[in-house]
C-alpha cells in the first residue's frame, strides 16, 4: 500500500499544481476584482467548472469514503484512476502550451509560491496521520475545496498587495509632478477607448513627442507601471486609457496622472452587472469623474452620438467639444459628410464649426470608428494641429490599432477579427460592417458578459441584427443564447442557422462547409485562439 499511495500522491501533487494555477489565472483575468470574479460563475461557462462530471464523481467519492468503509480499496483505487488521469491531460496540455495558467508578474509569482507552499505544508502533516483513510479523505477534501482555499489564500494577502500598490502609486504620482510642461489627456468610456488612443498617438506623434499605455495598462497599477518605466523629461503629451470596474476608480487615476483634456468616447451597460447600477457606471466610465478633475483650464471631448454623453456635455462648465457623425441631432464642433466604407478603408469628409473642410481616407475598418477620428481630430487641433495635418498623419494608422481587421481565411474565404474585446455598440458596428460584403455572410461570437439586468434585452436586439445581416450565426457559450435565438427567429432567420457550438474544430467545419470562396466570417469578441488559428491562412 505504501508505493500506491506515494503513486496517489504524485498524481495528486501534479492536478493540484494545475488547479492553482487555473484559479491564480481567474482571478488574474478578473484583475483580482472580486465582483467581477463571481460574476463569472453566473455564466455557463462559470458554471461548468463545478456542475460537471468530474466534479460531481469527486463528491460521491467523498460520501463513500466518508459513509462506506468496506469500500474504501475501490473509492481508493477509483480515486487513483481520476488522478492519473487528469495528472495525463496537464501534462498533455502543458506539452501542447494549451492549460491555462496566469501571466507571470512579481505578484502572480508570489501568489503561486504561496499556494504551493501551503499545498505541501498540507500534504506534509496529513500524510503523518499514518491512516490511510484519513489521509485519502483529507487529500480529496482539499482537491474539491482547492477553489476556495487559493481564493482565501489571494483575499488573505490582498491587503499586503494594496499597501505595495499604494506605495507604487505614490510614486507614480510624485513623478509625473514633476513635469511641468506634460500635457496629459485621459480617455475613458464603455467602448472606443483604446482605438481612440491608439489613433491619437499616432496622429500626435507626428508633431509632439507622445507616451501612451500599452495594451491592458488602464488600471492604477498599470498606468503607474508606465509612469515609472516609460516617462520622461523628453515626453511632451502623456495618453492615458482609464478603466475603472467601480465608483471612484476614474477619479483615482485623475489624482495620479492630473490630466488636463479628457475624453469620453461612448458609454453603454457594458459592466453594468459590475457597478451594480447606471448611476455609478455614469459616474466612472460615464466619464462625470473625468469632468470634474479636469482643470478649469482644461477641456473635455465628448461623443455627440451618446444619449449618455450628451447629458455629460450639458453638464459641463469648462471648455468643451462634442463631435458627431452628421450634424443634425446636436450642433457638433465638428462632423462628416459622404463617408465611404471599403472591405479595407473609410473615406470621409470632415467639416467644422469654423467652416474648415478637410478629406480623410484611413485604412482601418469599421465605420464606427469615424467616431473615433472625429475626437481625435478635435483633441489634435486644440494642441495646434491643422485639419489638414491631421488628415496626413491619420494615414499612417495601422489597420490593427483599430481592434478589427480583415484576414485572408482558409479556401479563400473572409475572416474579420474583431476577437480583441466585444460590447454592445461593437457587436452592432461590427455587423453594419460585415453587412458591406456581397456574399454569404457567418458572425462567431460568444454571449457578452456582465451586462446586469439588461442582458436579455441587449441578446435579443443582437440576435435581431444578427438576422438583418448574417446567413447564418454560430454562438460559443450559452448562457444568453435562447435570447439571441429568439431575437434572430423573431427577425425571420431559420432556426438551423443560428447555432451553439464552443468546440472549435465542430465550428471551423460548420464554416468550411457552409462557406465558398469570398463568403465572409466574423469572429466577434473572445472566441477560442484555436479557431482563429484554424480558419486564418497560414
Amino acid at each position: 500500500m505504501p508505493f500506491i499511495l506515494n503513486v496517489l500522491i504524485f498524481f495528486w501533487l501534479i492536478r493540484t499544481v494545475k488547479f492553482v494555477l487555473f484559479w491564480i489565472y481567474l482571478w488574474q483575468l478578473k484583475e483580482y476584482h472580486t465582483g467581477r470574479f463571481l460574476d463569472h460563475f453566473r455564466t455557463h461557462k462559470g458554471k461548468k467548472i463545478f456542475f460537471n462530471f468530474l466534479f460531481i464523481s469527486k463528491l460521491i467519492l467523498l460520501i463513500v469514503l466518508l459513509f462506506f468503509d468496506g469500500l474504501f480499496l475501490l473509492t481508493f483505487y477509483l480515486l487513483l484512476l481520476v488522478y492519473f488521469a487528469e495528472s495525463a491531460f496537464f501534462v498533455y496540455g502543458f506539452i501542447k502550451n494549451k492549460f491555462k495558467r496566469p501571466v507571470f508578474t512579481a505578484k502572480t509569482i508570489f501568489l503561486t509560491v504561496c499556494s504551493l507552499i501551503f499545498t505541501t505544508s498540507f500534504l506534509f502533516k496529513t500524510y503523518g496521520l499514518n491512516n490511510n483513510f484519513s489521509f485519502t479523505s483529507s487529500i480529496l477534501i482539499f482537491d474539491i475545496f482547492t477553489p476556495l482555499i487559493v481564493s482565501f489564500l489571494i483575499l488573505f494577502l490582498q491587503p499586503f498587495f494594496v499597501l505595495a500598490r499604494n506605495i507604487i502609486l505614490k510614486k507614480a504620482k510624485g513623478k509625473i509632478l514633476e513635469y511641468k510642461k506634460l500635457t496629459v489627456i485621459g480617455i475613458t468610456g464603455s467602448y472606443g477607448k483604446t482605438s481612440t488612443k491608439e489613433f491619437l498617438t499616432t496622429v500626435l506623434s507626428s508633431k509632439f513627442s507622445v507616451l501612451s499605455t500599452k495594451d491592458h495598462q488602464n488600471s492604477e497599477i498599470g498606468i503607474a507601471q508606465c509612469i515609472l518605466n516609460n516617462l520622461n523629461e523628453n515626453h511632451q503629451i502623456f495618453l492615458v486609457e482609464m478603466g475603472a470596474y467601480n465608483k471612484g476608480g476614474i477619479k483615482l487615476l485623475c489624482d495620479i496622472v492630473k490630466p488636463k483634456i479628457g475624453v469620453v468616447t461612448g458609454v453603454n451597460q457594458q459592466h453594468l452587472a459590475i457597478f451594480g447600477s447606471m448611476e455609478n457606471l455614469l459616474l466612472a466610465e460615464g466619464g462625470r469623474e473625468l469632468l470634474k478633475s479636469l482643470p478649469d483650464n482644461g477641456m473635455i471631448v465628448i461623443n455627440g452620438d451618446n444619449k449618455y454623453c450628451i447629458n455629460l456635455y450639458k453638464s459641463a462648465e469648462i471648455k468643451k467639444k462634442i463631435y458627431s457623425l452628421h450634424n443634425d441631432k446636436i450642433d457638433s464642433d465638428i462632423w462628416t459628410e459622404d463617408i465611404i466604407v471599403e472591405k479595407k478603408s473609410l473615406s470621409f469628409i470632415v467639416m467644422t464649426r469654423e467652416k474648415e473642410i478637410a478629406y480623410f481616407d484611413i485604412n482601418i475598418l469599421g465605420k464606427q470608428n469615424v467616431q473615433n477620428i472625429l475626437g481625435v481630430i478635435l483633441v489634435a487641433k486644440e494642441l495646434g494641429m491643422s485639419l489638414e495635418e491631421i488628415s496626413r498623419a491619420c494615414q499612417n494608422i495601422k489597420p490593427a490599432q483599430a481592434g478589427i481587421t480583415l484576414k485572408k481565411g482558409v479556401h479563400g474565404i473572409d475572416i474579420i477579427d474583431s476577437s480583441y474585446s466585444s460590447n454592445p455598440n461593437g457587436v452592432m458596428a461590427d455587423l453594419d460592417h460585415l453587412n458591406t460584403f456581397p456574399q454569404k455572410k457567418v458572425i462567431i461570437m460568444p454571449c457578452l458578459i456582465e451586462l446586469g439586468n439588461k442582458s436579455a434585452e441587449i441578446h435579443r436586439e443582437i440576435g435581431k441584427k444578427i438576422a438583418e445581416v448574417c446567413d447564418m450565426a454560430i454562438i460559443t457559450t450559452k448562457e444568453r443564447f435562447e435570447e439571441i435565438k429568439n431575437g434572430a427567429m423573431e427577425n425571420g432567420m431559420p432556426k438551423d442557422r443560428i447555432l451553439l457550438c464552443d468546440k472549435p474544430k465542430d465550428i471551423f467545419n460548420m464554416v468550411t462547409t457552409f462557406c465558398k470562396s469570398r463568403d465572409t466570417v466574423l469572429l466577434e469578441g473572445r472566441v477560442p485562439n484555436e479557431l482563429v488559428e484554424l480558419l486564418v491562412s497560414k
